[in-house]
């Protein structure tokens, strides 16, 4: 058996700097206590056999006695709850409930607050029954119970069967009706009751799985969401399910609107649309432009006050969703003030989501565009708001009414210097005989014929259209009325009754006037009179 010093020989011999104790080669030389106890650990878990391989004792885990325990309470079980008065609940609930849906105020500090107790679910989402509620305890279960059996619709097998045949029946016969509608080319279904299997394949742009991945990563890393909007049909590019998905499953993420392509709109349209939207969450007009742009000093400033509020961290992340076509990556190279994300006047331009560095705490982040599945949107409302390319559109002549519709006619004759198609404002039934002619008269007016001096409808239709998504044409939709009276100049309304109002008064004033004049010269030619008389006299 050796002794430390060989022991310690031994180590620097075999240049072995470990540290420890030296311990001396022998017995149980490999094993200390804790790895004794560590092995034996492996033993109590066994059943004890006999001789013979019988199980004298089963192993803790297989034992079928009960155990003779009681788990000891301890405070620690509800170390991570808290408990909230119901006095305090309601001045919680009075204080932070108009805060919580203000679009202009953010709560700092969410998961430090009871914000689950503002948003209780409704107790009737619950699947439980409500058997008191239907009946009282005391006719069901009391001493006074008056229910013997459960209440059903029929008293009898008779009429439980009868009213099971008539439901049947009624079945069939929707479904005969179902199939022979469909037989028939679904003839009787009206101009808006089409499925989505029914529209071309070009028309489910931006509904695809990759384009929805790309937009949950984006959601995913930002801190900041913004909304970009088409100014000339905000409700027409606002993706409603995508900000319900913000507003259950993120709330903590900060939304807010940018009214893209202001410059396209009158202002006062602008400014209604702006008051609108506020109402939802916050909103700015913008003019996406390198060179001359509006807008962009308060939307910087505004993402300057998100990073503030959010002094924690090192830097936050914006990022940029909405419609295709609507501006999004122009905003980014304004905000830059120069082209760092690849921008077109056409839909589907960026493929992927990208990050961009606006400042040292502010990154922004480009996303592709997407489309919101929707059963109540045409293939007219889908191809005016730029989600498809005209290019790829199969008879795109037949798109022309309903851009006839929602532009101008003076706007039309300006842009394309042409006029005589047939007036369709008082009877709509001379569309169609309207946007043929209109066509003819652009395609003879450019020269686009075919042979036999046909008028090529299909060309002439692609390029309308595409100045109608390019901006060419002025068209926007109305705002919706405002409840309030306003009486700044984004009033358009307000603004014409104002100069009604002072013209009214210039007129009474100079009214007034012309009476004062022609009572002095009366009053002089009296004068004149009565001294005519008097040199007489």
């Amino acid at each position: 058996m050796g002794t430390q010093k060989k022991e310690k020989s031994r180590r620097v011999r075999q240049n072995d700097t470990r540290d420890g104790n030296l311990r001396v080669k022998g017995e149980n030389f490999y094993r200390d206590a804790k790895k004794v106890t560590h092995l034996k650990m492996y033993k109590t878990g066994r059943a004890v056999r006999n001789a013979q391989g019988e199980i004298v004792r089963a192993a803790a885990l297989q034992s079928t006695d009960t155990p003779n325990a009681r788990v000891d309470p301890n405070r620690k079980w509800f170390g991570n709850t808290r408990v909230i008065a119901q006095d305090a609940l309601t001045h919680f609930r009075e204080a932070m409930g108009d805060k919580k849906h203000d679009s202009y105020k953010v709560l700092l500090r969410r998961n430090k607050l009871p914000m689950s107790l503002l948003d209780e679910k409704d107790q009737t989402e619950s699947p439980t029954a409500k058997i008191v509620e239907t009946e009282t305890y005391e006719s069901t279960f009391g001493p006074k119970q008056q229910r013997k059996k459960p209440r059903v619709a029929a008293s009898s097998l008779e009429e439980l069967a009868e009213s099971t045949a008539t439901d049947a029946t009624a079945f069939q016969e929707k479904q005969e009706l179902d199939s022979t509608l469909g037989l028939m080319g679904g003839s009787f279904l009206d101009k808006e009751d089409f499925t989505q299997e029914a529209k071309e394949a070009i028309f489910h742009k931006g509904q695809s799985k990759r384009i929805w991945n790309e937009l949950y990563k984006v959601i995913d890393s930002s801190d900041v969401v913004i909304h970009v909007l088409d100014a000339r049909d905000p409700l027409g590019t606002r993706c409603e399910s995508v900000e319900k998905y913000i507003r259950d499953d993120c709330p903590h993420k900060h939304l807010i609107y940018v009214l893209n392509k202001c410059d396209l709109v009158p202002t006062w349209v602008a400014a209604a649309w702006v008051k609108h939207l506020s109402k939802s969450y916050p909103t700015l007009a913008f003019h996406a432009s390198i060179t001359n742009s509006f807008g962009k000093g308060s939307l910087i400033q505004l993402l300057r006050q998100f990073s503030s509020l959010h002094s924690d961290r090192k830097q936050i992340s914006v990022g940029f969703i909405g419609y295709p076509n609507t501006g999004k990556s122009s905003i980014i190279n304004t905000l830059r003030r120069k082209k760092v994300c690849t921008v077109a006047p056409v839909p589907g331009e960026t493929k992927v989501w990208q990050y961009i560095t606006l400042m040292k705490k502010i990154f922004l982040i480009d996303c592709p565009g997407i489309v919101p599945p929707s059963s109540k949107d045409t293939e007219s409302d889908i191809l005016f708001r730029g989600v498809v390319r005209v290019e790829h559109v199969s008879n795109p002549e037949q798109y022309i009414p309903d851009m006839l519709q929602k532009c101008e006619r003076k706007h039309l004759e300006r842009t394309y210097e042409i006029k005589g198609w047939a007036k369709f404002e008082e009877d709509e039934s001379l569309l169609e005989d309207a946007s043929i002619e209109f066509i003819e008269l652009i395609a003879r007016k450019h020269g686009r014929l075919l042979k036999g001096g046909e008028p090529d409808e299909s060309g002439v239709a692609k390029q309308v259209l595409n100045d109608f998504n390019r901006g060419k044409i002025p068209w926007f939709v109305q705002p919706p009325k405002d409840e309030e009276e306003r009486t700044g100049t984004d009033n358009k309304a307000g603004y014409k009754r104002k100069r009604a109002e002072r013209e009214d008064k210039a007129n009474k004033k100079a009214k007034v006037q012309e009476e004062e004049e022609e009572s002095k010269e009366e009053v002089t030619e009296v004068s004149s009179e009565e001294a005519k008389e008097e040199s007489s006299a």
